[in-house]
């Protein structure tokens, strides 16, 4: 069965090692998420059908209506410890910082992790203890600005990390290793300076332009029907990513199914086109993602006003928003305009991201 439990618990750890011995598989609710969004998780722990070998959950999905749990076997994880403890060079008295929630994969990984004897984690920012980190390159960036006096390594996901960034972090005597990843997928490649190369244990090509991932650490799926990135074929998965290999290195090109990477969070523009339709006002929207360091995408929204022509109080939007969504899932551009559309009729996604990067488009507000 499902345990549910609070991030800010501060006895999680030991939440965590209870349930995993009473065989449930725990799944962390995040305080910021709306209430909605965290009853339809509540009800569905209550009926979710499980296979046998779940070991751990995790929601990805950022609308109240559609939450998508990725679920895993504990081996799946487990498989990947002693190379993420070799790449960290930890050691039995290293302090690992997680400043991600701990309902987020990264932060629950290595949660994971110390159960089965790694690094003690501290959730939050790095603090004089820490010795290593485990986070985004937003929290390496706070770090360096913090200085913990015994920080040595960072292990940095979530989103791309700068050049710049790992420079800065490097001078100041933190090595700094970078890997790409996903919730499906887990541990995928990992970036030491000279590029991204693939974690140990895990075989990768390229098939019309999309990576395919040969690994054991890839995820069981999704609860119940919830349908999601993740595709299996004969031994390998896929999240949509496009990618080119060569020479052994990965270079990413991008998400396929124009899912918007914010920081630490992949949005699904459709989830939150959804919500954003319920709104007074609105005939349509599209979401997509405007390029923006250091987190990577700022999320967007395209509101097409309804027959009346009048745009929507941008007030109203951003109440409905709040009301629903997850704070990394709410836009933070606004336009108003109708949205253009392919012969067919349908959004025309990409001619909208490259109106807003013109500044062809009207700001709302």
């Amino acid at each position: 069965m499902i345990r549910l439990l609070e991030a800010r618990n501060p006895a999680l750890l030991d939440r965590l090692r209870d349930a995993r011995a009473d065989g449930d598989v725990p799944l962390v609710l995040d305080e910021r998420w709306p209430a909605a969004q965290r009853e339809a998780l509540a009800r569905w722990a209550e009926t979710a059908a499980l296979p046998a070998d779940a070991g751990w959950a995790t929601a990805t999905s950022g609308s109240s209506g559609s939450p998508r749990i990725v679920l895993r076997t504990a081996a799946s994880w487990s498989a990947s410890h002693g190379a993420v403890g070799a790449l960290l060079d930890a050691g039995p008295d290293d302090v690992v910082a997680l400043p991600a929630p701990a309902s987020s994969s990264l932060t629950l990984y290595s949660l994971a992790h110390a159960l089965e004897g790694g690094p003690r984690p501290a959730i939050g920012p790095a603090g004089t203890e820490a010795t290593l980190l485990h986070g985004t390159p937003e929290a390496l960036r706070q770090a360096l600005e913090a200085r913990p006096p015994r920080l040595r390594t960072a292990l940095i996901g979530g989103s791309h990390l700068d050049p710049a960034l790992r420079q800065r972090a490097e001078a100041a005597g933190i090595r700094v290793v970078a890997y790409y990843g996903a919730a499906e997928l887990s541990f995928v490649a990992v970036d030491d300076g000279s590029g991204l190369r693939p974690f140990p244990g895990v075989e990768l090509r390229v098939a019309d332009g999309v990576l395919w991932v040969r690994s054991p650490f890839v995820a069981l799926g999704y609860a119940g029907a919830r349908s999601g990135p993740l595709r299996a074929r004969d031994g390998w998965a896929t999240v949509g990513d496009r990618a080119e290999l060569e020479d052994g290195r990965l270079r990413l090109l991008g998400r396929d199914d124009d899912a918007v990477l914010s920081a630490s969070a992949t949005i699904v523009p459709e989830e939150v086109e959804a919500v954003l339709r319920s709104a007074e006002g609105v005939r349509d929207v599209v979401v997509f993602g405007v390029e923006r360091r250091p987190v990577g995408a700022l999320v967007a929204a395209l509101v097409e006003p309804s027959e009346t022509g009048t745009p929507p109080a941008l007030g109203r939007l951003r109440a409905v928003a709040g009301e629903q969504l997850a704070p990394a899932h709410r836009p933070r551009l606004w336009f108003t305009g109708p949205v253009p559309r392919t012969a067919a009729g349908k959004p025309a996604r990409g001619e909208v991201a490259r109106r807003a990067a013109a500044g062809e488009l009207v700001r709302l507000g």
